[in-house]
């Protein structure tokens, strides 16, 4: 294992969180704990991005964009009976395709 080159991605992410955090101390598996906390995080934030893109590009959901805190997204009430519709067939859009 020591003979094995580093992720780079992983030796700068590590060294940033001890940069940030001098007083931080964990081991092993704390470590791993909290980066795949963050990776977690950070593909649930993206996943969750793209599926807010699609629900207000379709209309089932609204955007309101404000200062300082972003977009705030709302249920269209215009389209409750076919996002109830859309719930009830599965996860097929318009077209038939998977959302």
């Amino acid at each position: 294992m020591a003979d094995e080159s580093p992720d780079p991605e992983a030796v700068r992410e590590i060294l940033r969180y001890f940069v940030r955090n001098p007083q931080a101390a964990d081991n092993l598996e704390g470590i791993a704990r909290w980066r795949l906390l963050d990776e977690l995080v950070t593909r649930r934030v993206e996943q969750t991005a793209r599926a807010l893109d699609w629900l207000v590009a379709r209309g089932y959901l609204c955007a309101t964009t404000t200062a300082g805190t972003g977009s705030i997204f709302s249920a269209n009430p215009e389209k409750a009976a076919e996002a109830r519709d859309f719930l009830a067939a599965g996860t097929r859009d318009d077209s038939g395709e998977k959302a």
